[in-house]
This record gives C-alpha cells, structure tokens and sequence, in this order.
C-alpha cells in the first residue's frame, strides 16, 4: 500500500476565482468552507493528510510590480492556515492535518507552543510544515534588508528544530498527574528548563503548555536542495518532494535512504510523497482531450508561468527572450521549487518550458480505474511511500479524486480502507 495526501499549493487564498466550478470563491474566499469540505472529502476517502501551504509577502518580481499578483489574485491575499487547523479538526476524526511554518520568522518557544495547543485541540493529529521562507521581500516585512543566504537559512533550521524538540520534551510524559487527593495538578520535578544556548538561537524552557497526544507534531518539510534534503532526512516524518520521471523519483527515495542512514534513521522513519497532478476522464480519449485543452490554453497563459517562476526565484522572468534558453541564475529563494519549471536538458527554450503541460511532478492521465493500476506500479518501482495531490481546489476537483480515483485505488489494496489509529504519526508509520 501507499499514502495519499493533498497539498493545497496557494494555501489559505483564493483559488481560481475565475474559472469554472469555483463557485462564489471570489466573494467567499475568506470562509474555511472550501477547505472544510476538502477535509471531509479526504477522511472519506482515508488519505492520511491535507497540506496547507503559507507565505508573507506581495509578490512584485514579475514585471517588477506586484500590479499582476492583485489583479490576478495569485497567492494574494492571503490568510494565515494555522486558525484553520482547529477548524479542520472538528469536522474530522481521523485525517492529518498540516499548516506551514516558517523557521526564519518564527521563534521557536511560540512554534513550539503553537504545535502544542494544536496537537491537543485536534487530538493528536497537527503536523507542521517547516520552511525557511523563500523570498527578500517577506524577510523585510520582519525587519530584515535581505533574507538570510538560502544555506544559512537551513543552519538555521537545523538549530531551531534543535530548540522545539527540545521544549516539547521538557514536560516528562506524566508530569501531569491531576490527582485530586493530594491537590497535585503537575509535578515540578518532572518539568525541566532547557538553557540551550545556540548560535542562533536562546532559550530558557520549560514550555509552559503540555505537550500534545503526539507529543512531538507530525515534521513535513519539502526538501528539494542538497540542503534541504540534509535537513529533511535528519528532521522529517514526512517529505514533499517533486519529480518528473519515475527514475527521478526513484534515485530521490534512495538519496533520502542514505542521509537518513547517515543519522542512524531507518528509512521506515520517514515518508516520502511525490507531488502528483491527475487528469481524470470517464473514458481514456476524455481524459486525453481535458489535457489537450488544458496545454492548448498554455498559449494563451504564459504570463501565469512567467509569473509563477518570478514568484519562486524573486527574478522578473519576463525579462528572458522566450526563444531561448533560460540563462543560468543565481536563486536565494525557492530552488527546488524554481527549478520543477524547467524540463529538459537544458537546450530547450524556455518559451517550449513554458507550454509543456506537466506539473512538474509525476502526472496521470486516464480513467479512476487505468490511473489506479498505473500509481500502484510506479510507487512499486520507485519504492516511495506515496502521492500528494496538487491539483486544482474546486469541488469538482475534489470529488473526481476522493470519489473518483481513491475508491478505484481501494478495491486494488493500493491505499487503506481504514484507520487504525487515533494520531496522524502512527497512521503515517503503519506501513
């Protein structure tokens, strides 16, 4: 079997707000609706988690303006996912729920309290989806001139993950012993101060929340980079990663394999799951058609990659001749991200980069039942641990996938038909 997750790419934004089947979501944008039906969805169709994606900026790269990020709405406004979080929660039982987090801008006694409280309100089933945050012009809009170079920033992390593991533990399992004969709530001897005095970081401890049911939330990280791939095999329990072959994919589940190793982790440790865009038809020629259409319309589109890949890299894009290849940049933001818009060998120009339909991850295209046997042999071959949705947020969307394709994927064994546990950790690492 493998895991089935959704990663909502624009996080607490407006998705589509002129397209088809996206409702009143350009008046409605605000209201967690949306995100609590994707949340139903999913737990009925037993995927392990939804990702919510964040940032903290206005885009102006593209055209050196942020004119076209507003007018178009991508990825503003936008809000920030961690409120949704207890909301998702109540109006589920079982599925992992994650937001984002950024290291760069996030003292790690507030993240690490954060983590806490929202462990307990959805009963042992929060993740965090630790960044380092990708661009100078959210680092200035906490007092910084420029962001931290794009290594540093993941030394950073590295110490700042040192610190929260370090506070969630500094309540021993059963500090709490509320026992009401002798009117002892907490143990004093079993609540510890951490005094960890870093290069980046200070911090006195003990945190002054219980750690929740996980005692130590669910760590997702997209690690693309080299070092990003160091922090994630040493930190994360589950990993987001992009890739456009199986072959691609496969060589990324053994590189994570070996640094795992490097710090004494099983493999089994940690989940990987690739980013998938699916095109479901109710017949093969329908899905190949809703394709056709979809890269036909790329024609007429391309500012919205331009803007995309300006948007990572904090590079105006639409500087660059289309008919030839993209020049060799020198990114402090988004890498890997930056770098899932570039297919090929280098020699394509970028206008045939910009109208090549692929997502950037592994796609599918066909039938629920046709896409089903063919993501049960390519997991087989990469010997990942499983697919994360990015498709687009509609309701349509929503129901081919969760109605759709997963029921196919369930009568094959290829993914759970259950829960057998209460937190998202343990469902994570039941196979």
């Amino acid at each position: 079997m493998f895991h089935f997750g959704w990663f909502v790419g624009k996080g607490y934004s407006v998705h589509g707000w002129n397209q088809p089947w996206t409702g009143a979501i350009a008046t409605d944008w605000m209201e967690p609706d949306i995100y609590m039906d994707l949340a139903r969805a999913l737990e009925r169709a037993c995927f392990d988690c939804l990702i919510i994606e964040d940032g903290s900026f206005i885009a102006d790269a593209y055209q050196d303006s942020p004119e076209w990020y507003l007018r178009n709405a991508f990825a503003v406004p936008k809000s920030d996912p961690m409120p949704l979080v207890p909301l998702l929660g109540y109006v589920t039982k079982s599925l992992g729920i994650v937001a984002t987090i950024t290291t760069s801008f996030y003292p790690p006694y507030l993240a690490a309290r954060l983590g806490a409280t929202l462990d307990h309100l959805t009963h042992g089933r929060v993740g965090l989806n630790v960044v380092t945050a990708h661009n100078d012009r959210s680092a200035q809009n906490f007092g910084l001139d420029r962001h931290y170079e794009h290594d540093l920033r993941y030394e950073m992390a590295d110490e700042w993950m040192e610190v929260v593991n370090r506070l969630w533990a500094s309540w021993e399992p059963d500090a709490i012993v509320a026992n009401l004969e002798t009117g002892v709530f907490a143990d004093h001897t079993r609540i510890h101060p951490i005094h960890f005095e870093g290069r980046f970081y200070k911090s006195r401890g003990p945190l002054n929340t219980a750690p929740g049911p996980q005692r130590r939330p669910v760590i997702c990280q997209a690690g693309g980079s080299p070092a990003g791939r160091a922090f994630a095999a040493k930190h994360a329990d589950l990993i987001i990663a992009k890739a456009r072959s199986v072959a691609t994919a496969k060589s990324y589940r053994a590189d994570i394999s070996r640094l795992m190793a490097a710090h004494g982790r099983l493999p089994s440790d940690c989940k990987v799951m690739f980013s998938t865009s699916i095109v479901i038809g109710d017949t093969m020629q329908e899905a190949r058609e809703k394709r056709a259409r979809a890269a036909a319309a790329l024609v007429n589109t391309m500012d919205v990659k331009l803007a995309a890949m300006s948007f990572l890299s904090g590079i105006d894009c639409s500087k660059f001749d289309l008919d030839a290849p993209l020049p060799e940049l020198k990114i402090n933001a988004s890498r890997a991200s930056f770098e899932s818009y570039l297919s090929g060998d280098g020699t394509r120009t970028l206008r045939e980069m910009l109208l090549d339909p692929g997502s950037g991850g592994l796609d599918f295209i066909g039938t629920a039942d046709s896409i089903a046997v063919e993501m049960e042999t390519v997991m087989q071959e990469v010997g990942g641990d499983g697919f994360l949705v990015q498709d687009p947020l509609t309701r349509k969307a929503i129901s081919e996938v969760t109605d759709g394709l997963a029921p196919a994927l369930k009568r094959r064994g290829a993914t759970r038909a259950a829960y057998t546990h209460k937190h998202f950790r343990d469902n994570l690492l039941a196979f």
